[in-house]
């Protein structure tokens, strides 16, 4: 009996192995095949990004959950402002997250551009980003944008024009400024792993959580 309870211990050790082997080989495929995929089509210089009539801003809320200032919603507002300012985009598409009546991204990324100048009339909200991929399929699906620029972190808008491009989007990404390493450890090494969901959410054709009716930009 131990030498058969053994052979079972090592036999799901061995499985294990396999497992975690397999899954960490797939993550560095995924992560590169993104990278590599996206390389001419993200960009932080601005005179490299055609003009297109909307920018998509991906959602992230004002301040973190300790209330300290969130670094990533401070640099991608001032980068959708110097887009606006730039004329590489006239309009603009908020999406983020509004699950619940105290927690709303899009409308704190609005607030925050008609502070920097952009006029009220040109900015469109979706309130219903709460994946990168929702935000990516309702920017067309509902907002019928075929052609835009996405506004987030480097690591963000390689993962969100490979999910757009993918889709038959002519995206691009503008990034804005990164935070130090040591505050956005936890957030890329989540970066790295979501990086595989963008494969399995492909394989098993997962669509985003909320469709609804059609919105004109005009």
């Amino acid at each position: 009996m131990k030498a058969k309870a053994k052979n079972i211990i090592k036999k799901i050790f061995l499985y294990g192995t396999i497992i975690c082997v397999l899954s960490l080989l797939f993550t560095v495929f995924a992560n590169s095949k993104i990278e590599n995929s996206t390389e001419e089509f993200v960009t932080n210089q601005l005179e490299k990004l055609p003009k297109t009539k909307v920018a998509v801003v991906l959602g992230t809320a004002p301040n973190l959950v300790n209330g300290y200032q969130n670094y990533y919603f401070t640099y991608r507002i001032e980068a959708a402002t110097k887009l606006y300012q730039s004329g590489k985009v006239t309009h603009f598409i908020l999406s983020g997250d509004h699950g619940r009546k105290s927690y709303n991204e899009p409308e704190a990324m609005k607030q925050a551009l008609i502070k920097n100048g952009v006029p009220e009339n040109v900015i469109y909200l979706d309130y219903a980003g709460f994946r990168t991929l929702d935000s990516m399929i309702r920017a067309k699906e509902i907002f019928g944008q075929n052609e835009f620029i996405v506004v987030s972190q480097e690591f963000h808008n390689q993962r969100a024009v490979y999910i757009a491009r993918q889709n038959g989007i002519n995206a691009f990404g503008y990034n804005a400024k990164d935070v130090n390493k040591h505050t956005g450890l936890k957030t890329n090494i989540r970066e790295y792993f979501a990086r595989t969901k963008v494969f399995i959410d492909s394989f098993f054709g997962i669509q985003p959580k909320f469709s609804g009716e059609k919105i004109e930009i005009i």
